[in-house]
């Protein structure tokens, strides 16, 4: 039988596949790069041609887990029929409904990346999002400011301020995820839903749009997401 030579780019996602089911199964921290090694069956050779660690495969996942959750709501960001604060607001909102549905290995997710040992990962993580978001963001911001419904003079630095504050929550979703049944749980998801109310607000002046035109939770959204297991 002919050896079946693959792609870098096929060899390279073959791999994320295994790191991610192998993350899912065990866990981030229980999981090693022999491991994934064993289960896609390749040598050390080959996966080091593609990743220098294991910290960098968290980090693809993530950029590929951003590009599938673009290509999920690629029918609201082609739908000619909607303006751009429309498309914006159902962006916004298919992607809680995604959330919601995929809360469990968020959940997971999120009690790796907010431990304090884990914060410059937590960086390369949130860079690999910003990445992919970016472009999507401008398109909208710039279809905006055409539209004369925001008032953005620069879209991309508008795009830019707004997925940094998402990164901003950092140390108060770590407090919330350390609060996770303990007393204060209720407390510090009450806390986390008013700031990310406020983040609604800070993107709505950033817009030049009225308070509460931009919703980024909705009622139960925040809890759902945080007491998932």
């Amino acid at each position: 039988m002919p050896r079946i030579v693959k792609s870098a780019d096929d060899r390279r996602n073959e791999i994320l596949d295994g790191a991610q089911a192998l993350f899912f199964e065990r866990g981030y921290e229980r999981t090693t790069v022999n491991d994934v090694i064993a289960k896609v069956g390749i040598s050390k050779g080959g996966f080091y041609h593609h990743f220098s660690a294991k910290e960098d495969l968290l980090e693809g996942i993530t950029a590929r887990l951003a590009q599938d959750a673009v290509a999920r709501v690629r029918d609201i960001l082609d739908d000619p029929a909607l303006g751009a604060l429309e498309r914006l607001n159902a962006f916004l909102a298919r992607s809680r409904q995604m959330k919601r549905e995929d809360a469990p290995k968020l959940r997971a997710a999120f009690d790796v990346i907010f431990r304090p040992e884990n914060l410059l990962l937590y960086h390369r993580i949130n860079a690999a999002s910003i990445a992919v978001m970016r472009p999507v963001l401008t398109r909208i911001i710039v279809e905006g400011t055409a539209e004369g419904v925001f008032a953005v003079p620069e879209p991309e630095a508008a795009a830019d301020i707004i997925l940094h504050i998402g990164a901003s929550t950092h140390d108060i979703m770590a407090r919330t995820i350390a609060a996770s049944g303990t007393a204060e749980e209720d407390a510090a998801i009450e806390e986390l839903d008013r700031r990310l109310h406020f983040y609604g607000i800070a993107v709505d002046r950033i817009l030049g749009l009225p308070d509460g035109s931009v919703p980024f939770v909705e009622p139960g959204f925040t809890r759902a997401v945080m007491t998932a297991r």
